[in-house]
């Protein structure tokens, strides 16, 4: 039976290593959990580290949605200099957030949400990497979020790059 006492003194011992070696925290926690020894597990800072990987999912989608449209952008105002490399990398963060969507599907709600948080962190790329100024871009994302994730879609005249 866990009491207060024996969960303070756990937790005690638990937060040294947690801030000391997280990675040997982790190793730790996972032994107990298999052991069943329930009254020994880190309570507080387990639920902070599940609490956080599921930001982290929410996260990495925002990420991989700002790259995919600063790359859309730069495609679209830029035409001039596309190329080999701009190409790879939106095939790539599509593959890559296709794969995040298919291992995490209760992240498909969240997606109006990222798309529009990614869409500021996309023009601001898309400014640093073109130097062309802010309002070339539109306020409001110009891409739907089916249309992004579309392999066959290339906002602007598609040039020979996909023949090369």
């Amino acid at each position: 039976m866990l009491n207060h006492e024996t969960i303070s003194n756990n937790n005690a011992r638990n937060l040294s290593l947690y801030e000391q070696d997280f990675y040997a925290w982790t190793q730790q926690q996972v032994k107990i959990l298999g052991a069943h020894r329930w009254e020994d597990l880190d309570l507080a800072n387990l639920i902070e580290e599940i609490e956080s990987l599921g930001r982290q999912q929410r996260q990495e989608l925002r990420n991989r949605l700002s790259i995919l449209i600063a790359h859309l952008l730069k495609w679209q105002f830029q035409q001039q200099k596309r190329s080999r490399s701009w190409l790879a990398t939106i095939r790539i963060q599509r593959i890559d957030i296709m794969d995040l969507l298919e291992d995490n599907p209760s992240l498909k709600p969240y997606l109006e949400e990222a798309l529009e948080r990614a869409y500021k962190k996309a023009i601001a790329l898309a400014v640093k990497e073109t130097n062309l100024p802010n309002k070339t871009f539109p306020s409001q994302c110009p891409y739907i979020f089916t249309d992004i994730l579309d392999a066959s879609f290339y906002p602007g005249e598609v040039r020979d790059l996909f023949d090369e």
